[in-house]
């Protein structure tokens, strides 16, 4: 009985041993499989969670952020560079060729129908038939420019604004030093003085006539002080068509921008100044303004965009 009884108890040993020995053999089995696994998984991990070096790669990195970066990518914005492609599509760009100025004639009411200029005192004012000076305006610093005039009296007549009378003296050393002798033959007049002479004008030729040659009281260049009448140092063909064409003609229109001043009524275009062609006529709008009209070709009228004071 007791033999019995231990055999089973050897046999139930055995058998437990056996089960322990087959658990154990399978736990080494897995923990092999498993400590196998884990460097392959390790490394896959590390792989991912390192940043991407776009410098070691040959995979184009792609972003959010703007880039200036030029693309190949055609853009729907339009180009400021030049395209030598032809375009049949029509340009809504104006014309880059060069426009006369533009510059506005500043007005203070009116007087007789007239527009009255703003500053009557400025070297560039616009003074025609279409813009007149202040009633009775008289220039503050008229002074005798020092040149040679056809007659000797100290006269009004012989007066010009400070500026222009200085810019005078030079032009005439500048015509002596080319061999040409000017002379002086008439700059201020008051405004009484030039209706006095407007009314002889009239009654000697008529209206019509006379406006073609002599200023309306009030209109005349010759009360701002900056013009005067020019002629050889002789006086002959003094303020006359027949000054036209000679060596002191030809001077005064080629070298007259160079001092400041400008052949105001200029050959050809009586329709745009009011006045028939006078190369004898200056007037001095400082050597800025006088070398940009004789490069553009343009009169004061032109200038200021204020054409045609004929119709």
């Amino acid at each position: 009985m007791r033999r019995n009884i231990r055999k089973r108890r050897r046999r139930g040993l055995a058998f437990v041993a056996v089960c322990v020995v087959a658990i154990a053999v399978i736990l080494f089995i897995r923990y092999e499989n498993l400590t196998a696994q884990a460097p392959e998984e390790t490394t896959a991990n590390s792989e991912t969670s390192q940043p991407t070096d776009p410098a070691g790669t040959d995979e184009p990195i792609t972003s959010d952020e703007p880039t200036n970066s030029p693309s190949d990518a055609p853009s729907e914005e339009p180009s400021n560079e030049p395209s030598n492609e032809p375009s049949d599509k029509p340009s809504d760009e104006p014309s880059k060729t060069e426009e006369p100025s533009k510059a506005a004639v500043a007005t203070a009411g009116e007087e007789d129908g007239i527009p009255v200029v703003a500053q009557p005192e400025s070297v560039t004012v616009l003074v025609d038939k279409q813009y007149k000076l202040p009633d009775g305006y008289e220039p503050t610093d008229l002074v005798y420019p020092d040149v040679r005039f056809t007659f000797n009296d100290k006269i009004d007549k012989r007066k010009m604004r400070k500026e222009a009378a200085g810019a005078l003296e030079d032009l005439f050393a500048g015509a002596e030093k080319d061999g040409i002798y000017l002379a002086g033959v008439s700059a201020y007049r008051s405004q009484a003085t030039q209706k006095a002479l407007f009314n002889r004008y009239v009654e000697k030729d008529g209206m019509e006539k006379a406006l073609t040659y002599s200023a309306f009281p009030g209109t005349s260049e010759h009360q701002t002080g900056l013009s005067i009448d020019v002629s050889g140092s002789d006086g002959k063909c003094a303020a006359e068509d027949c000054f036209g064409g000679t060596p002191e003609a030809e001077w005064l229109a080629a070298h007259a921008p160079e001092y400041g001043f400008i052949i105001r009524y200029p050959d050809g275009k009586d329709a745009i100044t009011g006045y028939k062609y006078e190369p004898w006529h200056i007037r001095y709008v400082g050597k800025e303004l006088s070398q940009e009209l004789e490069d553009k070709g343009l009169t004061l009228e032109e200038y200021y965009n204020a054409v045609p004071v004929t119709k």
